[in-house]
């Protein structure tokens, strides 16, 4: 998943690779910070890969052509590993808002599969619905929403 993130991201596997260790590394140092009352592992590797990508894309903008990944390094701090209070609240109303744009039933399904990460099965076996349905849900919301105009 961080390595797919992080190609679609850069559009360069061996830049997507650097951006996945990196995160890695600096989920690694700031291990204290999880919380997981706040969200799953998955979500904050995410976030912190999110930082990872923005430095390089800084640091590439910055020195276009000469910066390699030492001086990403160099730019980068281990502070910015976890969202702030603002980036969290950002994203909050985003999803929100992208959310309340889907069926009842594909809203339910996105919330429990991806935003609390579980298991098909077990979010089948609490709907009471058979687990294809709860993937097709999850398929058609993350398709329309994949389609939405930009900027909507």
């Amino acid at each position: 998943m961080l390595h797919w993130r992080a190609l679609r991201a850069l559009g360069d596997s061996g830049l997507a690779e650097q951006a996945v260790q990196e995160a890695l590394l600096r989920g690694w140092r700031s291990c204290a910070f999880f919380d997981d009352t706040k969200g799953s592992v998955r979500a904050w590797l995410l976030t912190i890969l999110r930082n990872v990508i923005i430095d390089m894309v800084r640091a590439r903008a910055a020195r276009p052509g000469d910066t390699g990944w030492d001086e990403v390094d160099e730019l980068s701090d281990v502070r910015y590993a976890h969202p702030d209070f603002s980036d969290r609240l950002v994203d909050g109303l985003l999803v929100a808002d992208l959310l309340a744009l889907l069926p009842a039933q594909q809203r339910e399904a996105v919330v429990e599969v991806i935003l609390r990460d579980r298991a098909y099965q077990e979010v089948a076996e609490e709907f009471g619905i058979p687990v294809g349905t709860v993937k097709t849900r999850v398929h058609y919301a993350l398709r329309s929403l994949r389609n939405l105009p930009r900027g909507a």
